[in-house]
């Protein structure tokens, strides 16, 4: 875990000195103290996803932007290489698989929600969307007030600019993919 963390908090501060953002100013943008930027910043800390989705939102970034290394390249990803990001003490892990790419638009992760495990998300920028398909176990979506039930195979795209929530309800592990896909400017 102290790989991601330092990736996040290198990624903040360079985005942050890109924008000339003070640690206040930052603060001001994501809604996340400065003191826990600091921290997130020197890899002192062990953000969650809300916690980097909110900093994601704040700065008008991907959510991979700030969890995967910022160069470049073409490369063969190992799951087992990669440090997820974890919600819900640990029950949900996010691994960024294909960080965000501006020119397509999108980012991809592989998430593992144990059972028993949530996860309400906040909306994201408006206009986008998230693709979603249950590899494993079972999962619900809820899309504002809409309630979805997932079986293997089962996928479902959704605007995800909306309060919405994922459940594993079941007995077993339950596994999916998810394309995050952003709207392009102009």
């Amino acid at each position: 875990m102290e790989h991601v963390n330092k990736t996040i908090g290198e990624n903040l501060r360079r985005l942050r000195a890109e924008r000339g953002l003070s640690l206040d100013a930052a603060a001001g943008v994501t809604g996340v103290s400065k003191s826990l930027l600091g921290q997130i910043e020197r890899g002192e800390a062990n953000p969650t996803i809300s916690t980097v989705w909110r900093i994601a939102r704040g700065l008008s970034v991907a959510f991979t932007t700030l969890v995967t290394p910022a160069d470049g390249g073409s490369e063969v990803v190992r799951r087992a290489d990669i440090e997820p990001v974890s919600e819900d003490e640990g029950r949900i892990r996010n691994y960024p698989v294909v960080p965000f790419d501006a020119t397509l638009g999108f980012e991809i992760s592989y998430v593992e929600v144990d059972s028993g495990g949530a996860l309400e998300a906040d909306p994201h920028p408006g206009g986008t969307q998230e693709l979603l398909t249950l590899v494993s176990g079972d999962l619900s979506i809820r899309v504002a007030d809409d309630e979805h039930e997932l079986a293997p195979g089962d996928s479902i795209r959704f605007k995800a600019d909306v309060p919405h929530a994922y459940r594993n309800g079941g007995s077993a592990l339950a596994l999916f993919t998810m394309v995050m896909v952003y709207p392009r400017a102009g």
